[in-house]
C-alpha cells in the first residue's frame, strides 16, 4: 500500500512546498490523502455517473413528486426490518403505509395521485423569479446573524422581519456577506442551531421556505452574498425528530459508540467513510446551493471533523507533528476535500470557511495542492486575545508587540477571517467587548446629553480601536455579530429552564440606533464608515500589512496596508505631537477615517484640512517618513492624495 501512495502525484504541490518547505517531511501523508480523495472521485465516477448526479440525490431521496403527481419517497435505512410514512395525510396512523424494501439497505413508497389527480400529499407550492447571485467579492465583510433574535422584541423573530428590518441596516453598514446561523432545523432553540435534527429542512421556527428564499433574493438584489453556518460535523442525538438510531441500530449515519459520539457535545459523529453517508452530506451540500440559493458555507467544528481527539485537551503548539500521524481522521479530511471540490466545481464563486482553532497546515489551499480546498479560515487565537487582555491587564500593561503578534500570526497564504468577536464571546457566561469595557455604566450613561464618564469614554475609544486593528491587520476577511458593531449591552442567553424560559436577552435591541441622543449611534456610524473605507481601498484584500512600529513606552502601532497608512495611539493620557512615522510611498497626506471625531463619540481633536507631507528621511526600514499628530486612544487612517486615482 506504500508503494501506493508513493505513485500519486498531486498537481500542484510543488507550490505547497515553495510556500512551506518543511511540509516536504510529510509528503507521504499528502500522498496519501490525495490519494484518498482520487480513489473516491473515481469510485463515484464509476458507481454514480459523476460527483454531478451524485448530489443530486436528494431529488432521489426523501420525498420527491412525479410529473403526473405520484409521490416517490426513497430513504437509507440499512438495519430497519420496517419503515412506514405518517403524518397529517392518514390520521397519523403508524403502520398505514409500509415501505418496500429495495437492495442495498434502501426503502421506496409510492403514493399514486388522488382521484382529482392532485398528490396524495397536499402541498401549497409558489413559483418566483430568482435574482442572480452577486459575485464572489473581493474582499470579504461579513455580518455573522441569527434570525430569530434579530428583533428587540422578546420572542422569536422572523425571516421576513430579516429582510424588511436587518437587510437594510446590513447593506447601509457596508457588509458584503451576511452568515446566517441556526438555519438548519433544531429542536432546541437552545442550542444556537448547533443539534441539527433535520438537514433538509430550514428552521419553520422562523417562517415558511418560500419566506427565507424571499430573504435571500432580496440580499442578492442587495449585492450581498449569504452563507449558511452548516453543521456536518455531529447531529443531534435525538431519535424521535432527529437522524439518532434512524434504523433502529447505533450506527446508521454514525460511527458505533463511543467513537460515535461527542463527549462534550452530547450529539451523534458521522461516518465519513460511507458511501449513503458522503451521499447524504454532499447531496445536503448541493440542495441548499440550489434549493435556496445560497453562496456558500461556515462550516462548523472542523477541528473536531479533522482529529479523532476531536481537539479535547489539545493546545495545539504549532508543532507540525500534531497536524500529521494517527490523531488525524482521514476520512474526515478526504470528505472536506471532495465537498470543497465538488462545491468550487459546480460553482466557481462559491465560498466556504473552515472554523478551525488548530492551525493545521493548507486547510486554505487548494485541493490540487494536497489542501483541503476552503477559502478562508476563522482567526480564533483573536478575539480570546482581546477578551484576555481587557479582562486581566491595566492600559498601560498592554503589550503592542504582543498584541501585534496575534493579530498577524497566520499561515503565509491562507486566508483568514478576522473578529474582534463572535456570537461566542456574546453568549450568557461570557460578555461582548462593550460589556467588558463599559459593564452596568451602558444602562444609565450612554446619553451624549451628558458628559461622558471616565468608563464611557474608555469603553467608546478602545471598542472603536479594537476593532479597526483587528480588520485591518487581523486578517483577508472581517466578522461581526449581528450588533457588536454598535456595542450591544448585555450578553446573549436563549429561553431555557435556567432562565424561566425567557426572552428578554435573546434578542437584538436595534431599537437604541433609533434613539439619536444614545451613544450606540455614534459606535455604528464608526462601524458603517470604517467599512465604507475599506471597500474604497480594500485592505482586506492586499497582501498583509508592513508594521513599521509597536512602542511599547508610547503604546502606538503603525503599519501599511492597501496604501493607506494606520495609526494607532493605545495610550491612555499621553498624545503624540509631531511623532515620527515611517511610510513607503512619498507624497501629501490626508486623513480618511479618524476614530476622535465627535460623530463617532470622539473629542474632535483633529483638524481634517491638515495636510501631512512626507520628508526623504528613511526610517524605521521605508524610504520615507512624516510627522504627525495622533491623539491618546485614536486611531486614524492616512491615505496619499498623490496615488488617490489608483483607488
Amino acid at each position: 500500500m506504500a508503494d501506493t501512495w508513493d505513485n500519486v502525484t498531486i498537481p500542484e504541490f510543488n507550490s505547497l512546498l515553495q510556500m512551506d518547505p518543511y511540509l516536504k517531511q510529510y509528503e507521504k501523508d499528502f500522498r496519501r490523502r490525495y490519494g484518498l480523495f482520487e480513489k473516491r472521485l473515481f469510485l463515484l465516477e464509476e458507481a454514480e455517473g459523476g460527483f454531478d448526479q451524485f448530489t443530486r440525490s436528494y431529488r432521489t431521496f426523501g420525498v420527491n413528486r412525479m410529473a403526473d403527481n405520484r409521490l416517490v419517497l426513497r430513504e437509507w435505512a440499512p438495519a430497519a426490518e420496517a419503515l412506514f410514512l405518517t403524518g397529517d395525510f392518514n390520521g397519523w396512523d403508524n403502520f398505514s403505509h409500509p415501505y418496500e424494501k429495495k437492495e442495498f439497505g434502501k426503502w421506496e413508497l409510492c403514493l399514486p395521485p388522488k382521484h382529482d389527480k392532485s398528490p396524495a400529499i397536499e402541498h401549497n407550492t409558489k413559483l418566483k423569479h430568482i435574482h442572480p447571485r452577486p459575485k464572489k467579492p473581493q474582499s470579504l465583510r461579513i455580518y455573522e446573524s441569527h434570525v430569530g433574535i434579530a428583533s428587540p422584541d422578546p420572542k422569536v423573530a422572523s425571516y421576513t422581519n430579516f429582510t424588511i428590518n436587518v437587510l437594510p441596516r446590513i447593506k447601509d453598514l457596508g457588509y458584503n456577506c451576511i452568515q446566517l446561523m441556526a438555519v438548519m432545523e433544531h429542536a432546541y432553540y437552545a442550542s444556537f442551531g448547533y443539534q441539527v435534527t433535520s438537514f433538509f429542512a430550514a428552521s419553520s421556527r422562523y417562517g415558511t421556505p418560500e419566506e427565507l428564499k424571499q430573504l435571500i433574493d432580496t440580499a442578492h438584489s442587495l449585492d450581498i452574498v449569504v452563507l449558511l453556518d452548516v453543521v456536518h460535523s455531529h447531529a443531534s442525538q435525538n431519535t424521535e425528530d432527529g437522524l439518532n438510531s434512524f434504523d433502529g441500530s447505533d450506527s446508521c449515519f454514525f460511527h458505533s459508540p463511543p467513537r460515535g459520539e461527542h463527549a462534550l457535545w452530547g450529539s451523534r459523529l458521522f461516518n465519513y467513510s460511507s458511501w449513503e453517508v458522503l451521499r447524504f452530506l454532499l447531496s445536503n451540500l448541493r440542495w441548499w446551493m440550489e434549493e435556496y440559493r445560497f453562496d456558500g458555507f461556515r462550516f462548523d467544528g472542523v477541528t473536531s471533523m479533522m482529529y479523532h481527539h476531536h481537539g479535547i485537551g489539545s493546545m495545539f503548539s504549532g508543532d507540525y507533528s500534531e497536524y500529521f500521524g494517527l490523531q488525524v481522521d482521514e476520512d474526515s479530511l478526504v470528505y472536506l476535500m471532495t465537498a470543497n471540490h465538488v462545491l468550487h466545481t459546480l460553482y466557481p464563486d462559491c465560498i466556504t470557511i473552515a472554523e478551525d482553532v488548530s492551525g493545521m497546515p493548507a486547510v486554505c489551499r487548494s485541493v490540487a495542492e494536497g489542501g483541503l480546498g476552503f477559502d478562508y479560515r476563522l482567526a480564533m487565537a483573536i478575539p480570546d486575545k482581546w477578551i484576555q487582555i481587557l479582562k486581566e491587564l491595566a492600559d498601560e500593561a498592554w503589550d503592542m508587540g504582543n498584541i501585534v503578534y496575534t493579530l498577524t500570526n497566520r499561515r503565509y497564504g491562507e486566508n483568514c477571517i478576522a473578529y474582534a468577536e463572535s456570537h461566542d464571546q456574546s453568549l450568557v457566561g461570557d460578555k461582548s467587548l462593550a460589556f467588558w469595557l463599559m459593564d452596568k455604566e451602558m444602562y444609565t450613561n450612554m446619553s451624549s446629553l451628558i458628559p461622558m464618564t471616565p468608563v464611557i469614554d474608555r469603553g467608546i475609544q478602545l471598542h472603536k480601536m479594537i476593532r479597526l486593528l483587528t480588520h485591518a491587520l487581523g486578517g483577508e476577511g472581517y466578522l461581526n455579530f449581528m450588533g457588536n458593531e454598535f456595542g450591544h449591552p448585555e450578553w446573549l442567553d436563549f429561553p431555557r429552564k435556567g432562565n424561566n424560559e425567557s426572552y428578554h436577552y435573546a434578542r437584538r435591541q436595534y431599537n437604541l440606533l433609533d434613539t439619536d441622543h444614545l451613544r450606540y449611534r455614534q459606535l455604528y456610524d464608526f462601524d458603517r464608515d470604517m467599512n465604507r473605507t475599506e471597500d474604497k481601498y480594500g485592505w482586506l484584500a492586499a497582501p498583509p500589512a508592513f508594521v513599521s512600529a509597536k512602542h511599547e513606552g508610547d503604546k502606538v502601532i503603525v503599519f501599511e496596508r492597501g496604501n493607506v497608512l494606520f495609526l494607532l495611539n493605545f495610550h491612555p493620557t499621553r498624545s503624540q505631537t509631531n511623532y515620527r512615522v515611517a511610510v513607503a510611498s512619498p507624497g501629501k497626506y490626508t486623513i480618511k477615517l479618524d476614530s476622535d471625531e465627535v460623530q463617532y463619540g470622539g473629542h474632535g481633536r483633529l483638524d481634517h484640512n491638515t495636510e501631512f507631507f512626507t520628508e526623504p528621511q528613511p526610517f524605521n526600514e521605508r524610504d520615507n517618513s512624516m510627522l504627525v499628530y495622533i491623539p491618546c486612544r485614536t486611531a486614524l487612517i492616512l491615505g496619499n492624495d498623490d496615488t488617490e486615482s489608483c483607488y
